[in-house]
């Protein structure tokens, strides 16, 4: 579980293919505290560390065929900019919102407004799979918790500060961008007892 805070973004130094896995050597300065097994969010995308060489300060991950196809990691490229969360410590505040790095979709960016000194992100999505954003909601975007400013179907927009646009690759989005989008675990939750609910009573 995450709370959608990035810690670091790293780098992606190789992508080796293994019959429908895909395995992403990852450059991150937090590298070498990294240990086998351990759970990250990587553009919101949980994936597990299979193995670690603290001395490049690299790691691996291995996505199978249908992260490949549910994510937008089918994009990445040698040197592509992944947001980093390590899964959250129970000891600490919670400072996001819970993100579960189980995402439901992509989006794309559909433009970036300059709102002098900070930005306005508008994406769309796929609305016939069934998720939705409500105004001042939660959503995760790349794995960054953010609230939702604009809503409508399909289509929602967020405002981002100076500090997130540097410290996330939010700085490198532009039109057309695809991003992995999850959307509020408990807006989700009520969607599903309101479609139980209005099935019964048919």
């Amino acid at each position: 579980m995450f709370t959608g805070i990035i810690e670091k973004t790293g780098k992606i130094v190789s992508i080796e293919k293994e019959n429908t896995n895909y395995h992403f050597t990852i450059e991150a300065d937090f590298a070498d505290e990294l240990k086998i097994d351990q759970s990250m969010a990587h553009d919101g995308c949980c994936l597990t560390v299979v193995r670690v060489d603290r001395a490049k300060k690299q790691y691996v991950v291995t996505a199978m065929d249908e992260t490949m196809l549910k994510t937008n990691l089918g994009s990445w490229k040698v040197g592509y900019e992944v947001n980093l969360e390590r899964s959250m410590s129970m000891n600490g505040r919670f400072d996001g919102h819970i993100v579960q790095g189980h995402v439901d979709q992509t989006a794309v960016c559909e433009k970036v407004v300059d709102d002098n000194g900070s930005w306005r992100f508008y994406f769309t999505y796929d609305a016939e799979k069934n998720n939705f954003t409500v105004p001042k909601g939660s959503i995760s975007v790349n794995g960054v918790s953010l609230t939702v400013v604009d809503s409508e179907r399909g289509r929602f927009s967020v405002a981002i500060i100076p500090y997130t646009y540097k410290v996330t690759n939010f700085h490198n989005f532009k039109e057309g961008t695809v991003v992995n989008i999850e959307f509020d675990v408990f807006g989700k939750y009520v969607q599903r007892l309101l479609e139980q609910y209005l099935e019964a009573q048919k």
